[in-house]
């Protein structure tokens, strides 16, 4: 497992995923598909900066850029919590039920919860980000806007089931997680569908 997935080539990413180790897996996956998401309505913003038609809104752009970079960083490192998170509830069950290192499982499994439930924060943020991008922003690149929107609901989506599975292990805080990552995971659903249709419909 890597201590940072932005330093990664995306080949050696995807290796990694891919061998037979707990971590990264699917909730480090799902960061990173928010942090493509990020980056690729930071390039709608960027393409859009600068051109006349936008000289009223360039401070709210460059706003939204600094936004965008920031969340990409954010989702990246997110990515890596959820690795270690995971790989140490990996670890510390395999260990025999005595053995005193142990007690640190429930702060492992707490973590395996927080840090999917912030992407899934993260990435509803994004997608109200976007609500306001889809009018404001060069609509020859309303297909990249889309996109975006897409990979931020999916890694919403995505994210929700770790949360879902380790909930069940995380004790009196997991259904209460869970609660909050249902009603996020509605919001997030309900703003992507609003860009997509801004998206769609014509100039």
């Amino acid at each position: 497992m890597s201590d940072g997935f932005s330093r990664l080539t995306l080949a050696a990413f995807l290796q990694q995923v891919g061998d037979k180790t707990p971590a990264p897996g699917g909730g480090a996956v799902a960061s990173v598909v928010g942090a493509l998401g990020a980056a690729l309505a930071r390039m709608v913003v960027s393409y859009t900066r600068g051109k006349k038609a936008f000289a009223a809104h360039e401070h709210e752009l460059a706003d939204a850029d600094r936004a965008l970079l920031n969340a990409v960083n954010l989702m990246m490192r997110l990515a890596e919590e959820d690795a270690q998170a995971y790989g140490m509830v990996n670890e510390l069950s395999r260990l025999p039920e005595d053995d005193p290192r142990r007690d640190a499982l429930p702060v492992a499994v707490a973590a395996s919860v927080q840090v999917p439930l912030a992407v899934v924060a993260a990435c509803v943020d994004l997608l109200r980000l976007f609500e306001r991008l889809a009018v404001g922003t060069n609509r020859h690149l309303r297909s990249d806007l889309a996109i975006a929107a897409v990979l931020a609901d999916a890694a919403a989506r995505a994210s929700f089931w770790n949360i879902a599975v380790n909930a069940t292990g995380a004790g009196s805080e997991g259904p209460a997680a869970l609660d909050q990552a249902r009603g996020l995971l509605a919001d997030a659903a309900r703003r992507s569908a609003r860009v997509l249709s801004l998206c769609e419909a014509d100039p």
